[in-house]
């Protein structure tokens, strides 16, 4: 399956976290950004990424706690590339999205816009 196959499957597969934060940042909803969800980048399949801010948002669930190395290194490698990453567990999107919101858009707010 091809990184793109595989992204697809999990764009019509969204967890519920998964689901109730792309509803809180689809069509530009949060600051104007333009978030894309389960996007190849280089060998990685990030959960959301707003490319002119260069943020990359995972929503983690239980299966992450076995894959600590897996998930350090593709941050590294995602970091190189000019990326910032948040990470939030899956019941922190679903209990606490006001506190969420509010760390997404400080990130935003941190990281300068490329002139056009």
């Amino acid at each position: 399956m091809t990184p793109q196959q595989r992204a697809r499957n999990l764009r019509q597969n969204l967890t519920d976290a998964e689901r109730a934060l792309w509803n809180l940042l689809r069509d530009r909803r949060l600051s104007d950004h333009k978030f894309r969800r389960q996007v190849p980048i280089g060998r990685y399949i990030v959960d959301f990424v707003c490319y002119r801010s260069k943020l990359v948002i995972e929503v983690d669930g239980g299966q992450h706690q076995g894959q600590a190395q897996y998930d350090d290194a593709r941050t590294s490698w995602l970091e190189s590339e000019g990326f910032t990453i948040l990470r939030f567990w899956n019941n922190d999107v679903l209990v606490n999205r006001a506190g969420v919101l509010e760390i997404i858009t400080s990130a935003l707010e941190q990281r300068p816009s490329p002139s056009p």
